[in-house]
């Protein structure tokens, strides 16, 4: 039985995973094709500095005109994170709450699998519905070294595993809440309210002064909001992330084991 769970939990989503990353991978094909008609456009950097913190807020941030921060501004301070947590906060709410609200997580813990065998079959395939939205980001920015977009290979490595591991984080979030409390009403929103305020924080840590102090309260600037792509490798932003999983990992075992499948 081993994987099972994990094969036939991909297999319902794999309609809309393939959905997700073909329309972030369209849609980022389109932002590197665009580049060289808007990089010699300086009008386009008033935006962040008449209004920096407006600006800010939709993710732009320094200079539009440049490499990384065109694709930042236009691509992974915003979609990325936003889609790739609709697909992991939406599985992570259903992965427990949702198939114990309709009755059909009884029946897959009714197979020869122990619970702890079971949460970790689900948390597998948290790991790969992370992965689509920033690989084919990543794909699309190195489309773009045919665009005039010259990104670091390190940097590109450093934003595709750590924007893969925030959403992981956050829809592990959402597992956990659905573990200890049934609801995946109530997953969903501790989730996206965590995602939100972090996006928040993310945002405007670049330009308020008492939000960039408290940065790094928040995931979401752990994966994309360190300036990766300029400053390439953030260790600790990695280090910061992977020690989170695992402590929402301890959390969400610990509400499996006590709740009342139905």
């Amino acid at each position: 039985m081993s994987g099972e769970v994990t094969r036939l939990d991909l297999r319902l989503r794999r309609r809309s995973s393939l959905f997700y990353a073909a329309g972030v991978g369209a849609y980022a094909l389109l932002i590197v094709v665009l580049y060289p008609s808007f990089k010699n456009d300086a009008s386009l950097n008033g935006f962040t500095t008449s209004t920096p913190k407006l600006a800010a807020l939709f993710g732009a941030a320094g200079s539009l005109t440049s490499p990384d921060g065109w694709m930042n501004a236009n691509l992974y301070a915003n979609f990325v994170p936003l889609f790739a947590l609709l697909m992991t906060i939406g599985y992570g709410a259903a992965a427990i709450a949702g198939q114990d609200e309709e009755g059909t997580l009884g029946g897959v813990a009714s197979l020869p699998l122990t619970r702890r065998r079971l949460l970790v079959e689900k948390t597998a395939a948290l790991a790969v519905l992370s992965l689509p939205v920033p690989v084919v980001s990543l794909v699309a920015a190195l489309v773009g070294r045919g665009f005039e977009i010259e990104l670091g290979a390190g940097a590109l490595a450093q934003i595709t595993v750590s924007s893969a591991l925030m959403a992981f984080d956050l829809g592990l979030l959402a597992l956990a809440v659905g573990a200890w409390t049934g609801s995946r009403g109530t997953a969903l929103g501790v989730a996206v309210a965590a995602a939100g305020v972090g996006y928040v924080i993310s945002s405007l840590a670049p330009v308020v002064g008492w939000v960039h102090a408290i940065r790094y309260a928040s995931p979401v600037y752990w994966g994309v909001g360190g300036n990766q792509l300029h400053d390439g490798l953030d260790t600790a932003g990695i280090i910061l992330l992977v020690l989170s999983g695992a402590a929402v990992a301890v959390l969400a075992w610990a509400g499996f084991r006590r709740l009342d499948i139905h």
